[in-house]
């Protein structure tokens, strides 16, 4: 099993080169003097150095020991806590925080590196920060100025942790079901009663206090989504001073035991009459969740590609030191007994597919991140609800195919391995495993396409979509001449995706089967050429570079690879949505 390295240059390349972030910054007040591109690079550089230093030794450790539960507590592997201690000392919970309690302040397309890097060190780990990020943010945009001094500061800290409670064992994706209670008390706090399962962090032994925010109904809320409210529910109750006071009325019934990220404590948590306090106005609680969702989807997305860069990492390491059988050509390595397997066409293809994908989705989330970024501080109006639209639009995009061909990616790895990458010791395995976590939850992937089809095309009427398109038309038209041998096949592309856009618009307009009926194959499609155009991007900033290093040459070797050997799936892809949706209806229940 090789050793994790962050890729800092690359991530370099994709913020300095390709998106030139810090002009960005320079125009958004609120970043304009908290980050510069020296600050950029020191920040990646230490992240990089405590994700591969003190987080990715306890990757097979963490896998092998779990977690443990008894009588209600939970205890992480070994290792983890003095790991998760030196992480939050480095104030690397609250890289993204609010600085006015204590946070960082830096912008999501810096944080979505860290995230990679931490998620590729250890996923099992990644999920205590990532669920206290995510929980800081809903508090932050939505709680009362009371409980952000209360509880940030500790959370940004690392010193309490955060869990977010939303799924029932009846109610999973409609969180319209969920029955949690919460009845008003006159002190103004509340009373939770109610269980929730799967909650990532819910207990453990990480952090003196955990604050949960639950997902629960008021004794006189409308029913379905409308009707649900989110609180603040701590794990100890603290007191004014700031000081933890009594255990609260709250316990984990159980962990879950899984197939992958087993040092991730996923808990059954049940609340009994717990006090809490309520986030934002009764009735808002899905709106204070969804603020957060769109950051925890692309992190989900970003884990994705995370195992995917490790898997390559090992892969590439291992192919180019077993020798196996000799080169198409002939002998390669004279000197040894045969070549290594690099020189095989099918072990090339393998990796240039885990390459292409892993770096054009480096630069997608980076987009996406920055969307968020221009929607978070922009003070233009227009560019903030562009920014806003295009963040709805390409979400389930991102959670969605980052995670998909993460899947890929682990699976091409394993395989480079042979019969090795099915035994544990080279770690390939618990990759495989852990990656498939990524598509189920943050809303499975079938949901997530879903949600691209039916909420943000059709709904949207492709205003949405139309949005995007003009983008990347306004890149290729403007692109010189030099770039064609990119953007046409992008155009093309384009003109695919364009094409089944409408296809989907006018066939849902008589027959509803057929948003569902479409919806993976179309965000595939979608996914596809979306990396097409950051593949473009990025050949455009390395195009005239070539000789200064490989870097730039290996860049453009991937992006006529990913062109000519990986954009191409999206035409069977297009085939499969315009055979709309009969033949699924085409049997009664009782015939499967």
């Amino acid at each position: 099993m090789s050793d994790y390295k962050a890729p800092l240059r690359d991530m370099r390349f994709v913020l300095n080169e390709v998106f030139e972030v810090s002009r960005l910054w320079a125009q958004l007040p609120g970043l304009a003097e908290a980050v510069d591109e020296a600050t950029a690079a020191a920040i990646l550089e230490e992240a990089g150095k405590i994700s591969a230093g003190s987080i990715a030794p306890l990757r097979r450790s963490g896998d092998e020991q779990g977690c443990s539960w008894s009588n209600g507590a939970v205890k992480v592997p070994e290792g983890f806590a003095e790991a998760y201690q030196a992480f939050a000392d480095g104030g690397w919970v609250g890289v993204g925080g609010n600085p006015q309690f204590g946070g960082m302040g830096m912008p999501k397309v810096i944080c979505a590196q860290v995230e990679e890097m931490v998620t590729s060190a250890n996923l099992s780990f990644g999920q205590y920060p990532m669920l206290t990020a995510g929980a800081c943010l809903s508090l932050d945009a939505h709680a009362s100025e009371g409980l952000k001094k209360k509880y940030l500061p500790n959370m940004y800290a690392g010193v309490w942790s955060g869990s977010m409670c939303l799924t029932e064992a009846h109610a999973g994706t409609d969180l319209g079901l969920i029955r949690t209670r919460a009845e008003p008390q006159s002190d103004g706090s509340y009373k939770v009663s109610g269980s929730k399962i799967f909650i990532t962090g819910g207990e453990h032994d990480l952090t003196g206090n955990i604050i949960h925010l639950v997902l629960a109904r008021l004794p006189d809320a409308p029913a379905g989504p409308k009707g649900i409210s989110l609180f603040l529910v701590p794990k100890v109750l603290v007191n004014d001073d700031g000081s933890l006071g009594e255990r609260n009325s709250l316990s984990c019934g159980s962990i879950e035991h899984k197939m992958g990220i087993k040092a991730s404590a996923t808990c059954v948590m049940n609340f009994d009459g717990a006090t809490g306090w309520i986030v934002d106005a009764p009735n808002k609680g899905l709106a204070a969740m969804f603020t957060m969702m769109n950051y925890e989807r692309l992190g989900v997305g970003i884990q994705g590609l995370a195992q995917g860069e490790r898997s390559y990492q090992s892969a590439v390491e291992y192919a180019r030191d077993r020798l196996q059988s000799r080169a198409p050509t002939g002998a390669q390595h004279q000197d040894q007994a045969a070549d290594p397997i690099i020189v095989h066409p099918d072990v090339r293809r393998m990796l240039l597919t885990m390459k292409a994908l892993n770096e054009g989705g480096r630069a997608f989330s980076s987009y996406v991140a920055l969307q968020l970024d221009t929607a978070k501080y922009s003070e233009d109006p227009v560019a903030r609800t562009r920014a806003q639209e295009l963040v709805a639009l390409l979400t389930p995009i991102a959670k969605s195919f980052l995670t998909d061909v993460g899947l890929e990616t682990t699976l091409h790895g394993q395989m480079i391995f042979g019969g090795h990458g099915y035994i544990r010791e080279w770690g390939q395995e618990q990759l495989v495993r852990d990656v498939r976590i990524t598509q189920i939850y943050e809303g499975t992937n079938g949901i997530q396409s879903l949600d691209l089809a039916g909420r943000k095309i059709v709904g949207s009427g492709g205003a949405l979509y139309r949005l995007f398109a003009a983008e990347v038309r306004h890149f290729t038209a403007n692109a010189s001449a030099e770039l064609g041998e990119f953007t046409q096949p992008l155009n093309a592309a384009m003109d695919t995706l364009d094409e089944l856009t409408a296809w989907l618009l006018d066939r849902a307009q008589g027959n509803p089967n057929e948003i569902g009926a479409a919806s993976v194959e179309y965000l595939q499609v979608f996914g596809y050429t979306t990396y097409a155009y950051m593949w473009a991007l990025m050949a455009r900033a390395a195009l005239g570079k070539q000789g200064e290093d490989d870097f730039y040459a290996s860049k453009l070797g991937t992006a006529r690879f990913y062109f000519a050997r990986l954009l191409p799936r999206i035409h069977s892809l297009s085939t499969s949505v315009k055979a709309g949706s009969d033949s699924l209806y085409s049997l009664d229940a009782a015939q499967f």
